[in-house]
């Protein structure tokens, strides 16, 4: 995929978070991998706004191409991530609604239902807090993210990784659909968590399930 492609799919990501409910006005970030660094969503640009030319290239130390219009202030998460998960391609962070909310209770997502498998096991941890868009932040989400594919960030919001913008998408759906559906089973009761056991059926049957193409299930039957 040439870099304006890229640039234009990272738009098109941008949209679909706010579209899917998954971010309002400037808030959450997206960035792609590319050759010798990044391309990520402009800081202050509402989506809706949003042209391929807005999208800010930075290379590996974080730099932005001359010219080009502020990077989101969370880039220094993005590069990390990139520099410590060679698999990542793509990051997404969001500030959706139930996923932050337990966020704010800086606990982490346990395995009350199977689709939490889409960040790679349970539990999806939380990111001790720090301010946002610092080396500290970004330290923690690192260290939140071992082994998995979605952290969430205290006091703040979730942070996704995929081989694509599509994946990195899906997991932080799905992750905001079980946050959704843990603090409602924590309204009516005490849930029901999955077993360990249970836990890794469940990921070692998502690494053979759907077409061969696709990554990880968006939803299973």
């Amino acid at each position: 995929m040439t870099e304006e492609a890229l640039r234009e799919a990272v738009v098109a990501a941008a949209r679909k978070l706010v579209a899917a409910g998954l971010a309002h006005g400037t808030s959450g970030n997206v960035s792609v991998r590319v050759g010798g660094g990044l391309l990520i969503t402009p800081s202050g640009v509402p989506y809706e706004e949003l042209a391929a030319s807005d999208i800010v290239r930075l290379d590996e130390a974080g730099h932005p191409a001359s010219g080009s219009r502020a990077p989101s202030s969370e880039w220094r998460m993005h590069r990390d991530i990139y520099a410590s998960r060679e698999e990542a391609f793509a990051v997404v962070h969001t500030h959706s609604l139930h996923a932050t909310a337990l966020a704010c209770l800086r606990e982490e997502l346990p395995a009350v239902h199977y689709m939490v498998a889409a960040a790679g096991g349970a539990p999806v941890r939380c990111a001790g807090y720090a301010t946002f868009g610092t080396a500290e932040l970004s330290a923690q989400v690192l260290q939140a993210l071992e082994g998995r594919r979605a952290c969430l960030l205290a006091n703040h919001g979730l942070v996704t990784i995929g081989a694509d913008l599509r994946e990195a998408f899906r997991v932080a759906q799905e992750i905001e659909r079980v946050a959704e559906i843990y603090l409602l089973a924590r309204a009516a009761g005490r849930p029901n968590l999955l077993t360990d056991k249970e836990m890794a059926q469940v990921v070692k049957q998502f690494g053979s399930y759907g077409q061969p193409e696709t990554h990880s299930p968006s939803s299973a039957d």
